[in-house]
This record gives C-alpha cells, sequence and structure tokens, in this order.
C-alpha cells in the first residue's frame, strides 16, 4: 500500500542568505531555535521573521521579556523594519502581566504560579491566532520551572500548542552554562541556527534543519543598515554549457600573436610580477576588449586608489571613461577589512547574475586576501570556489598576483593557487647589459598553443610594447639573462 506524504511547504525566514541555507526557508507549522552569544543579532533576525509575515499579510505574534515593545519597535525601525503592526506579549517582570489591567485579563497576583503563567500565553495565542509567533527568549520559561524536567516538559506542551494551530515557531536562547536545558531545547527543536562573533566578523551556521536539511558549515553575516545580512559560501553548480573557444585577445598584435590569438572565453587568466612591473595595465587592456567583445566587464581594485587607476589608463590611453559612460564598465574599489570572502563572493555573483557581467578582473590576489576578512587557507579555498562559480558561467576571468622577487620567477603565483589559472602570464624585471628592462612570457594555456619564449615588454605613453623573441637568451627565470646557453625550466608544476 502507498504511502501517503504530506507536502512539505516552506516559508521564508526574511533573510534571504538564511533561506538559502535552509534550502528554500523555514519550513511551516515547525519550531525553530536561534542560539548564540549576547549581540549575535539573534533578536534582529526575529524581528526580520516577523516582518516577512506582515509582508505577507500573516497575523504575527511576538513573545517577549527582556525588552518593551517600543524598545524592540524602535531598534527594528533603525534598520528600516517596521514590525508596528505585530502583536506584542510582554512577559517582563516589568509589563502588564504582573498588574490588575493587563491586555488579556491577567491575574493581579504577585505570586503567580506556573500554570497560569501558561494559561496567559495560550489565551493571547487563541485571541489573535497567529501564522508566526516568535518567543524572545524562550529561556525565560524556565526561570517559572522548578527543575530542567518541569522545563522541558512545559517547552513540549507549548510546541504542541502551537503546532497543532498552524503556527511557525521561532524561539531565541542565549548559550549559558546549563547544558541540560540548552540540549532539551535543541533537541525538541525542528531547526537549529547558530550565530557567532569571531575576530574578523559574523558567522552563521544551521546545524540542522529536519525534512530537508541544509548546506553544511559556516557562513558569512554582517549587521548592515537593513539588518541582519547572510552570505552562503559560493557553490560551483556542475555546468552543461559548452565550452566556448572564442579567444579574448589585447589588442596587441605581438601579444595576440604568443597566445595563438587570445585567451579563451569563459577561462581564468592569471597575470603575475613584482610589484610595479605593469600587471594591472595589462589586465585592463586585455579587460578593455572582452568588454568591446563580450559585453559588461567589471574590476575589484584592492590595491589601488580609484584616482591612481584612472590617471595611469587615461595617461596610456586606456578608454575607462568611455566605457563607463557606454555602461560597459564598472569599477570598484574594495577598502580594507569591510567584506568577508563570502560577501565579496556574493557581491561579484550579484552582478554576474542581475548586472549580466560578462568579465571579471581581481586586483590582485595579494590585496584581496590583506583585504578580505578572513584566514589565508580559507580565503585560498573561497577564491577557487569564486573562480570556479564565474567559469561555470562563462564569465572570463583575469586576475593580477604580485610575486616577492623583483628579478626571476622563482614560483608561478603568489599564494601557491596556480591550480586555479588555465591560463599563466608573467612580467618580471631581467637585468640585460647592466640595464633594468622587462620581459613578458606564457607558463600556460590549457587549451591551445603559446609561444615558448619570452618578449621584451615596455610600458611607453603609447601603450604597452611588446618585443621580439628573445631567443639568443637564457636564463630569463633567473633574472640575468645571458646570450646563448640552457633552455628555460618550466614553472608550470611548481
Amino acid at each position: 500500500m502507498p504511502i501517503n506524504h504530506t507536502p512539505i511547504s516552506q516559508i521564508s525566514t526574511g533573510v534571504e542568505g538564511l533561506d538559502e541555507l535552509l534550502r528554500g526557508g523555514f519550513i511551516q507549522n515547525r519550531m525553530y531555535l536561534v542560539t548564540g552569544e549576547p549581540g549575535t543579532a539573534k533578536t534582529t533576525l526575529a524581528m526580520h521573521f516577523l516582518h516577512e509575515g506582515l509582508a505577507n499579510d500573516e497575523t504575527v505574534l511576538y513573545i517577549h521579556g527582556e525588552e518593551s515593545a517600543e524598545e524592540l519597535k524602535t531598534n527594528a525601525a533603525q534598520f528600516g523594519i517596521d514590525i508596528s503592526a505585530v502583536e506584542f506579549l510582554d512577559l517582563g517582570p516589568d509589563s502588564d502581566f504582573f498588574t490588575e489591567d493587563s491586555s488579556f485579563d491577567l491575574v493581579d497576583s504577585s505570586d503567580i504560579d506556573q500554570e497560569r503563567y501558561t494559561e496567559v500565553i495560550h489565551e493571547a495565542i487563541e485571541e489573535i491566532d497567529p501564522g508566526r509567533v516568535v518567543v524572545d527568549p524562550i529561556t525565560q520559561l524556565r526561570y517559572l520551572e522548578t527543575s530542567d524536567y518541569h522545563y522541558r516538559k512545559r517547552i513540549l506542551s507549548f510546541i504542541r500548542l502551537l503546532k497543532k494551530r498552524g503556527v511557525t515557531i521561532l524561539a531565541t536562547a542565549t548559550l549559558d552554562t546549563n547544558q541540560t536545558a540548552s540540549a532539551d531545547i535543541r533537541s525538541l527543536s525542528d531547526g537549529v541556527v547558530t550565530l557567532s562573533r569571531v575576530a574578523d566578523g559574523r558567522r552563521i551556521e544551521v546545524m540542522k534543519n529536519r525534512g530537508v536539511g541544509q548546506i553544511e558549515g559556516d557562513h558569512g553575516a554582517e549587521i548592515r543598515s537593513s539588518g541582519l545580512e547572510v552570505y552562503p559560501h559560493i557553490r560551483p553548480e556542475p555546468s552543461d554549457r559548452e565550452f566556448d573557444p572564442t579567444p579574448v585577445g589585447s589588442g596587441i598584435p605581438e601579444l595576440d600573436e604568443m597566445v595563438g590569438g587570445g585567451f579563451e572565453r569563459g577561462t581564468v587568466t592569471f597575470i603575475t610580477g613584482p610589484s610595479g612591473v605593469g600587471k594591472t595595465t595589462l589586465a585592463t587592456v586585455y579587460l578593455v576588449q572582452a568588454a568591446r567583445q563580450l559585453g559588461k566587464s567589471v574590476i575589484y581594485l584592492f590595491e589601488e586608489r580609484i584616482e591612481t587607476f584612472e590617471h595611469r589608463c587615461r595617461s596610456l590611453g586606456i578608454p575607462i571613461d568611455e566605457l563607463r559612460e557606454e555602461g560597459l564598465l564598472l569599477i570598484n574599489v574594495i577598502e580594507p577589512g569591510t567584506l568577508s570572502a563570502e560577501e565579496f563572493s556574493h557581491k561579484v555573483r550579484r552582478e554576474v547574475e542581475e548586472e549580466n557581467v560578462e568579465t571579471v578582473m581581481i586586483d590582485g590576489v595579494s590585496g584581496y586576501a590583506s583585504v578580505i576578512k578572513g584566514n589565508e587557507d580559507g580565503l585560498d579555498r573561497d577564491l577557487q570556489s569564486l573562480t570556479r562559480y564565474l567559469i561555470n558561467r562563462e564569465v572570463t576571468v583575469f586576475v593580477t598576483d604580485a610575486t616577492h622577487q623583483v628579478t626571476g620567477l622563482s614560483s608561478a603565483t603568489s599564494h601557491k593557487i596556480s591550480q586555479i589559472a588555465d591560463n599563466l602570464t608573467f612580467i618580471s624585471y631581467v637585468e640585460i647589459q647592466s640595464s633594468l628592462r622587462k620581459v613578458i612570457g606564457v607558463l600556460k594555456k590549457r587549451t591551445g598553443e603559446f609561444e615558448s619564449s619570452f618578449r621584451e615588454f615596455e610600458i611607453t605613453a603609447d601603450g604597452i610594447q611588446i618585443g621580439e623573441p628573445l631567443t639568443e637568451y637564457s636564463g630569463i627565470l633567473h633574472g640575468a639573462p645571458q646570450a646563448g646557453g640552457p633552455p628555460q625550466r618550466n614553472l608550470e608544476s611548481e
């Protein structure tokens, strides 16, 4: 005999990123617990949840005990969240619950027993008939019970009452030393969301979500002007798009000749070299051509002021102003310590999906690692996930990376992340006949042929100039070329 499964209906939490972590939002008619230390935005999340209910024409009830209704409304208004239409039941020690003149005909006793306390909540729920209820914090009910056993029993009865009436419940609880009580409320909840603050920002994790599951791990979260924002780790989805081998050139014939016409669309190109050698300028030249050829492009500056960047481009005749006026180029400066890796990835993703960005330039890896909040290992992982997401959407990516040595090239990239790159181009200083010059070479190109010899690289008032192949020299990777000698070593696998 076939089993009839009750269809699962999910509702939004009011926080888009959290809905994503929950694989669609809270399941209707269930109980969710939000835990965390004081100041981790538990109440803010509850406000979003209630506001979302009001936006859907639901009746919602806020059972609270630590802050007054007016304080809660004022705090919500600071984020632009209007909860003035919420029904409030104040169970705090200074509330009407403890007076003769109460909203729900409460008793006037100063010696209130536990049964009557619970009855008051029941009466309010029956009178208001809410679709969503917040209990903030649910641990206030613990103070009325003589033991953890009675507290668990009371909570279980309370949850069953609300579920019987088709209510979705969000309860908050501050992490404390009462491990038994904490374990009890967690086990009774259908889902648990944990908020935390760490040295480099806020984090959020869905510990469980019965019936649907969740995206595992901890994720980025921030308090912004509109309230709590959640930024899940970007997840590269398998792509069913066919690879488009359309080459994206630089517009410099000699340079395009080196790489067989250009780097293919939907690939990641790293341009590496020491500080000041011309990496950003070269990447920008590619980006300009990509904007003309593919469509809207975006630059993320991590290491340079926009005024300096704009001045250099204008002095070299790179038409960034023209492209911006045409809506083909966006330039974003990322300020130090302002974004987590997840929030930055979310920003890129939004511009790709909503602004139809086709090419992304990240300038550069060291700046990314110092500006974005998080540890270095995690940042490398997040950058790899971001670039994988982008190429799965056929977005073309250019990344600049500063190597530490001034001359020569001891490693392909600074952070040992060359596996991210489909293409690797390097620019380096070399000493030739007691003169400091620059050379450019290609270390890696996953698709198609590329020139194995190096060429002289120069930035002049007329733009980038590329010389003939330096076939008469060896030792270029060591920074001190000599006429003749053994062949160059390959750094692609280093």
